[in-house]
């Protein structure tokens, strides 16, 4: 058995001790030789003088990344000697033995947080060497006490932490399934859960009051900076005899205002959070999960504009605009890029006022009237060095653009304390959604929710219009810009579910093919509940201040949902297919 001294734990006073780790690096000055040794608390100096014949022939042989071990006393260092660029810098330890644990062969990755770092692949293909850098070692302890932290408040607000399955059933979440096919029921297929969102209801069904779980989560979605591929998770709670979403959004706000002042040492831009409609928030940032940190509102200039000469305004269904600071110190490259990310979006240009001490100055300002000009720059609040920002077209497509430019120029001009974190609720989500594709109404945000009026809202819609005004007791949790919460009031009655699912063509026995469990479970004395889950990647990610959520997680995939370490996905043998009851299609050659 190994015992040893952490480095965090030396002092001058520490004496004797039983020291093991890597070889940091190793310098051999003639007569004495120093290595410093690395444990994932930090590093010590160790000195191996000739005189103890066996470790400092050791010594001679180590190369970087040696596993070792040692013994010897502690001592502080000669005057001048000290490195002050680590906490054990004043002291060594003068070595009496050594053993060599393991060697190494020469490195592919830098495992130091100094110098040239590796590349993204290379890193994850030898995630377990990229492990070792310090700040890897940091951020890996503190999700641990992240995930304590959560934990301890579950508890104390006495919520019951239970485990659900993997193995589960198919379930429309609004993403791909990760299917698994049944070895003893060919032809069948069990599904990675999108979310326990069925198991905790039913916990609520069984009597469990209050649940929690830290729960995996599996969708075959596309990865981004801030969405891992296939797998993540969530802070997963549920609260039986619930009927209003504010109680649930009450009792976690606690936990969330905590994990930022207390776990991460940041401060709220408001304690009290805001409760944002969602139709209010489309409107006035463009996007359903707007960063509070800074203004650049979605000014409405419909009316005010209406019968101007201007015909992109005339001609549109709805114009607003945005006003942004300093904007009028934009180079017209600046602003050339900017209308390119317009376009991108659909927007046929990028229309603007710059506002200077002589006036106003704009390509479009001659179409204008003063009255509009006035009207513009009051509603807008604009002054000499501003610059207005307009987009004019179809309304949905105007938020659309004017929203997605709001944080460019927010990043521009570096409006994003990292140090600030702005928390909001987006509420009534919703119930329908039109899907342009298909044609034809869908759900907004997930079947499971409770449509608010219930049963007699849904039987009093008669048109696709009246459908899409039914909104759902849904809420969305926003942190400076990132969705971290999705929750709502559930739909614990069979005949809301069956009228859900009714107005979308899908008839009773469709309903209990896919949900019977639930269905069942809801004829025995369902009580009303609610819950919400939170992406406590995603979450992390913004606490700790990192761009890409692939650098809070121990062994992610990559960007194209690889996992170069383990090299996978991969093929399997013919036999396992045979099994499975799976043949693989061959793709057809064309010989001609």
């Amino acid at each position: 058995m190994i015992m040893r001294t952490l480095a965090k734990e030396l002092n001058s006073k520490s004496g004797k001790v039983n020291l093991a780790g890597w070889v940091n690096s190793r310098r051999d000055h003639g007569g004495l030789i120093f290595i410093d040794l690395r444990d994932h608390t930090g590093i010590i100096q160790l000195v191996i003088d000739p005189n103890t014949a066996n470790a400092f022939k050791l010594a001679e042989s180590l190369r970087d990344e040696y596993v070792i071990k040692a013994t010897g006393t502690v001592r502080k260092r000669g005057a001048g000697l000290e490195n002050p660029n680590i906490p054990t810098g004043d002291i060594e330890v003068v070595v009496e033995d050594m053993e060599l644990l393991n060697k190494s062969e020469a490195l592919p990755v830098n495992v130091h947080d100094e110098g040239q770092q590796t590349g993204e692949d290379l890193r994850l293909k030898y995630r377990y060497l990229d492990l070792r850098r310090p700040s890897m070692q940091k951020r890996i302890t503190r999700r641990s006490e992240y995930y304590r932290f959560m934990r301890e408040y579950m508890h104390e607000k006495e919520f019951i932490e239970v485990t659900t399955p993997i193995l589960a059933n198919s379930s429309p979440e609004g993403a791909r399934d990760f299917l698994i096919p049944s070895r003893l029921h060919p032809g069948k297929f069990y599904a990675l859960p999108q979310a326990p969102q069925q198991f905790k209801q039913l916990l609520m069904v069984g009597g469990i009051p209050r649940y929690y779980q830290i729960a995996p989560c599996f969708r075959d979605e596309d990865p981004r900076a801030d969405r891992l591929y296939g797998e993540f998770y969530q802070l997963d709670c549920e609260m039986a005899f619930v009927d209003d979403g504010e109680v649930v959004r009450k009792e976690m706000e606690p936990l969330i205002k905590g994990l930022v002042k207390d776990f991460a040492g940041k401060k709220l831009l408001s304690e009290d959070i805001p409760r944002i409609p969602y139709q209010e928030s489309m409107e006035k940032y463009g996007c359903d999960k707007p960063d509070l940190r800074y203004g650049m509102e979605l000014i409405e200039l419909t009316e005010e504009l209406r019968g101007t000469e201007f015909s992109v305004f005339a001609k549109a269904e709805c114009v607003k605009a945005i006003c942004v600071k300093g904007g009028a110190d934009l180079s017209r490259k600046q602003i050339d890029n900017f209308t390119e990310q317009a376009r991108k979006l659909g927007a046929g240009g990028l229309a603007y006022l710059t506002y200077t001490d002589e006036g106003i100055k704009s390509p479009i300002a001659k179409f204008m009237s003063e009255k509009e000009l006035d009207a513009i720059t009051k509603k807008t609040g604009a002054k000499a060095g501003d610059a207005v920002f307009f987009g004019a077209d179809k309304r949905d497509k105007v938020n659309k653009v004017l929203g997605a430019l709001r944080i460019s120029f927010a990043d521009h001009f570096g409006l994003k304390d990292p140090n600030v974190v702005a928390l909001c609720w987006i509420v009534d989500f919703p119930f329908y959604e039109w899907d342009d594709k298909n044609k034809k109404l869908d759900f907004g945000h997930n079947p499971f929710s409770m449509p608010k009026g219930g049963l007699e809202a849904l039987r009093a819609a008669k048109t696709d219009e009246e459908r899409l005004a039914i909104v759902a007791d849904q809420y969305d949790m926003v942190m400076n810009g990132y969705e971290i919460c999705s929750g709502a009031v559930r739909n614990h009655n069979p005949d809301v579910m069956y009228e859900v699912f009714g107005i979308l063509g899908y008839d009773k026995k469709y309903v209990e093919s896919r949900f019977g469990g639930m269905l069942n479970a809801f004829k025995y004395g369902a009580p009303p509940h609610a819950g919400c889950a939170y992406g406590i990647d995603r979450m992390f990610m913004e606490l700790e201040n990192f761009d890409n959520i692939r650098e809070i997680v121990a062994f992610p995939k990559n960007g194209s949902g690889m996992d170069l370490m383990m090299d996978s996905p991969s093929t399997v043998d013919d036999y396992q297919l045979k099994e499975l009851s799976i043949e693989i299609a061959k793709e057809e050659i064309d010989l001609n």
